[in-house]
């Protein structure tokens, strides 16, 4: 039980580190671009799209579909992090409660 814990923990974190990667990427690619049209807006648009379809899309709709598609890239790689750091506390937390117990 305990090898068959060490290896999800490994694997998870490894899902961890290749997601982490690949939407860094992804994110970075579409931040690029809109860098380059000069498209300025804060955390509190990515995180609340009601304001960001009324303060930040109006202002510039040529970069309507790139700024939807970095906050929908940010917003899931936040929660895909968020979930695996979760599942592996979880993991590492039974691994530990496994040593203490089972004397």
């Amino acid at each position: 039980m305990e090898l068959l814990l060490k290896i999800l923990i490994g694997a998870l974190f490894l899902g961890l580190l290749v997601m982490n990667f690949y939407s860094r990427r992804k994110v970075t690619k579409s931040y690029r671009v809109l860098v380059k049209n000069n498209v300025e807006f804060g955390s509190k648009h990515i995180l609340n799209r009601k304001k960001l379809e009324e303060e930040i899309l109006p202002n510039y709709p040529d970069q309507r579909d790139d700024i939807l598609q970095f906050v929908t890239l940010l917003n899931q790689s936040i929660r895909i992090g968020f979930i695996l750091v979760v599942l592996i506390t979880l993991i590492g937390g039974v691994l530990l409660w496994d040593q203490l117990y089972n004397i």
